[in-house]
């Protein structure tokens, strides 16, 4: 077990011989090509206690591409009906979007963002409904849709228009076809930041199609044309695997273990996949961010940078409190300015054009010795927004003096068609 990790009512959930077959075939299809179609089997585990435990989809273990989530379809519920009913909320929000478009539905989210905690602590999931819906609406076109959304949470309505986006589709084939070319011609430009937004909700969308078949899903990333593109849909991969919703659970996930799988991936897969590894660790550990740091530095610095960038966003609570997430970063120690760049990187990436004034002030209130990290964070997401290198720096000159010159160099790594260490994904 790792340090700082213990048991949750989940521990008993998969056997330790349904995780070393999983382990096996993840080692057999990584190994390989994947030229038949993935198998996929749901299962209700029941535990020790004989209570029933969440449906897991298991990938690759025998069947069909058995999709875990369908097209959006409207109902007669509304918000009114919810109250803290996460999966009302979502339907709900769904309906106004489908049937009033996603500016009603999404102005209308903003403003209960701020008003209601329940809406808050689902933002995310509600968010990638009102893009499904509006993808309902629109007919599958994803670049309407598209033009028509918002970066609201962690800018879940673009990725919840890719969650739909391969409906109907029965092979691996057709698949790969589909996840090369969704994201090509919809007037998104390339490297910029709707392209990232698609690619990363080609991540969501290839697990959720697969029923979770995370072999699959990284090996059709890396059929993708360029290492950007590999890289940030593997990054919408690992955030699908650590966040399932649906009535499943992740058989890629491991209780006893909070960093599997990501040592038995290929070097390029395992970057996103530690920097998602935080979010298991806090949720074993009680969200102890102290033991987390623990769990963190003792991996090998190439990938606990990752780790602690990875904590530096699960630092950033749903109401985001500066000083606390500052506190909960100095425990990182030497790895503080990782942390520090992954919290500006959410508050500016995740929360919207409102973001922009909120990181930057984080960042001038971080220790003057690491905060150069910190605007390099900013730097990564100005790099998506602006298309030449010479406006890069004119907008990381905007926002800091002292630090244009790591802000920029963020800026150009981040659209690096090879996808390389520097760039976030």
């Amino acid at each position: 077990m790792a340090n700082g990790v213990r048991g949750t009512p989940y521990a008993q959930a998969v056997s330790d011989a349904a995780k070393k077959r999983f382990s096996l075939v993840l080692r057999l299809l990584l190994a390989v090509p994947l030229v038949a179609v993935p198998a996929i089997a749901y299962v209700v585990i029941t535990g020790d206690d004989g209570a029933a435990r969440p449906a897991v989809a298991q990938g690759s273990l025998g069947g069909t591409f058995h999709p875990v989530a369908g097209s959006f379809e409207p109902d007669t519920t509304q918000l009114a009906d919810c109250g803290a009913d996460f999966v009302c909320l979502e339907q709900a929000f769904g309906n106004i979007a489908y049937r009033r478009g996603p500016a009603v539905a999404l102005t209308l989210f903003d403003r209960r963002i701020a008003e209601d905690e329940n809406v808050l602590a689902d933002c995310h999931r509600i968010s990638h409904w009102i893009g499904s819906a509006s993808f309902a609406r629109y007919d599958g076109s994803v670049a309407r849709t598209f033009a028509q959304g918002s970066a609201s949470c962690g800018s879940g309505y673009y990725h919840g228009i890719l969650e739909r986006a391969f409906l109907g589709i029965s092979s691996k084939a057709e698949l790969a076809k589909a996840a090369r070319s969704i994201c090509a011609g919809q007037g998104l430009r390339r490297r910029g930041y709707l392209d990232r937004q698609c690619r990363h909700g080609l991540g969501h969308g290839l697990m959720i199609q697969t029923g979770y078949d995370l072999p699959t899903a990284l090996s059709l990333c890396g059929s993708l044309p360029t290492g950007w593109d590999h890289l940030t849909c593997t990054n919408g991969v690992f955030m699908e695997n650590a966040n399932t919703r649906f009535g499943f659970r992740s058989p890629w996930l491991n209780d006893e273990d909070p960093l599997y799988p990501c040592n038995e991936l290929a070097p390029f897969d395992r970057r996103h996949c530690f920097a998602r590894a935080s979010t298991q660790i806090l949720k074993l550990n009680g969200n102890d961010f102290e033991a987390a740091a623990g769990t963190c530095s003792s991996l090998a610095p190439r990938w606990a940078r990752h780790c602690f960038r990875g904590l530096g966003r699960d630092a950033v609570d749903l109401r985001f409190v500066p000083e606390k997430t500052l506190e909960r970063c100095r425990l990182a120690a030497r790895w503080e300015g990782d942390c520090l760049f992954g919290a500006a990187r959410w508050v500016l990436d995740g929360r919207g054009s409102e973001g922009g004034g909120g990181a930057v002030a984080f960042c001038n209130r971080a220790s003057s010795a690491v905060r150069s990290e910190c605007f390099r964070a900013i730097g990564g997401v100005l790099g998506l927004q602006y298309s030449s290198n010479a406006a890069r720096r004119r907008a990381c000159a905007k926002v800091t003096r002292v630090y244009v010159d790591a802000c920029t160099s963020a800026a150009i790594a981040e659209v690096d068609p090879t996808g390389r260490e520097e760039a976030w994904g």
